[in-house]
């Protein structure tokens, strides 16, 4: 059975993704925004959701369902999405100068 790893919106963020509009497609999401919750075998998603649904803690909008292969589903209002993790974009390396040529060129640093 497969196995599905939660992730939990924590409060400030999960308010204002309850207050925005909704938009379709893949989601991006910040880790920081998030609580590792546990672990659970479900054969899907909706199978996690719903036996979660009569619990004293159900799935919210905002939460994540991480599948074994890094795969993440975002629940909204009409049912999961596709989500992936926020990376930021590198630092633009062909811009910097390398030091050996700062040297060899006589810059003075500092």
């Amino acid at each position: 059975m497969p196995l599905f790893r939660m992730h939990r919106i924590k409060q400030s963020p999960g308010e204002a993704f309850r207050w925005a509009a909704h938009t379709g497609g893949l989601a991006i999401v910040k880790e920081r925004d998030y609580e590792r919750g546990e672990d659970l075998e479900a054969n899907s998603i909706y199978a996690v959701w719903k036996a979660l649904a009569s619990s004293d803690r159900p799935l919210l909008a905002g939460d994540l369902l991480e599948e074994e292969s890094g795969k993440l589903h975002i629940l909204k209002y009409i049912g999961f999405e596709p989500a992936q993790w926020f990376v930021p974009e590198p630092k633009d390396a062909h811009n910097a100068v390398p030091v050996s040529s700062q040297e060899s060129s006589g810059l003075a640093l500092g």
